[in-house]
């Protein structure tokens, strides 16, 4: 068996739920029916940076809401596919448009809907809080809990291990909407 972090050279792109992944799980839902959920800030900083390096960073989740769309956007993510049913058939028009091959894909979901498309990447990676059954199929389990800095975790190995994560002679701290 190969080791995961050797899968991570190839890596090129990542791919995200929300709920579960970027947040942990809690949601918050208003009279107007407005919900709204709570980021981790490393998280952010590591995805808009993923971006800034060249990375293909894309969310794809079942839930769907202006907040959800306005964090992307604002961390650069412009890829950004919520309200699916099928997950599996927009991971696959995202493959195809992006001119990637599975084994360029880090996935990270938390739970069952997450299933399909974490069996057709190169890295299936999920948070330390995720379901039993996501767990079993993924490379690697984060020691982060969902919204806790999981998804900073993967990011940041693969841009080390890549010599892309952080060089001091150069400003890495402009203004961003972490």
């Amino acid at each position: 068996m190969i080791n995961y972090k050797e899968k991570l050279h190839k890596i090129r792109a990542f791919v995200f739920d929300f709920d579960g992944v970027m947040t942990d799980g809690s949601v918050w839902t208003y009279a107007d029916k407005e919900t709204v959920r709570c980021g981790n800030i490393k998280d952010g900083f590591a995805i808009q940076y993923a971006v800034k390096k060249g990375y293909i960073v894309a969310l794809i989740s079942g839930a769907t809401s202006l907040s959800i769309d306005n964090r992307m956007a604002a961390l650069g993510v412009t890829q950004c596919y919520t309200g699916c049913a099928d997950k599996m058939q927009t991971y696959k028009g995202f493959l195809s448009s992006n001119g990637l091959t599975a084994e360029e894909v880090v996935c990270m979901g938390d739970d069952i809907p997450d299933y399909g498309i974490m069996t057709h990447c190169g890295v299936a990676a999920c948070p330390a809080d995720a379901a039993t059954e996501i767990k079993e199929i993924s490379d690697y389990v984060s020691l982060y809990g969902g919204g806790q800095g999981c998804v900073r975790d993967i990011i940041e190995q693969v841009m080390r291990l890549q010599g892309k994560w952080f060089d001091p002679s150069v400003s890495n701290h402009e203004a961003m909407n972490w």
